[in-house]
């Protein structure tokens, strides 16, 4: 993928995130911070910020719980690590940081 191609795929699966985190009525605050880059803020100050990370031609995520990786294989965004998928994963810690139950979907 040209670094082009990427950066068009990962900028609209950031609109797409918060646009799910919009959808799903969590309780936190979202943000476009510069290009690539999404901020969630909640009712406790934590923070997850999601980026794309052009030179690793991946999507970066922070958590109170830790940093992930998220690399396109083709049909979706794969954890470079344990395999989780991207909106699965942030479904889980946006839940976590907010104390509810939250789904973000992809579609």
């Amino acid at each position: 993928m040209t670094p082009n191609e990427f950066d068009s795929m990962a900028d609209a699966t950031l609109e797409r995130i918060a646009q799910a985190l919009d959808e799903s009525g969590a309780d936190c605050d979202c943000e476009t911070k510069g290009a690539g880059a999404l901020e969630f803020e909640f009712a406790d100050a934590s923070r997850i910020i999601v980026n794309r990370h052009s030179a690793a031609q991946e999507i970066w995520v922070a958590a109170k719980s830790g940093g992930y990786h998220f690399r396109w294989n083709g049909s979706i965004w794969v954890d470079t690590r344990d395999g989780g998928e991207l909106f699965a994963t942030l479904s889980k810690l946006v839940g976590g940081q907010s104390g509810s139950r939250v789904i973000l979907r992809s579609e």
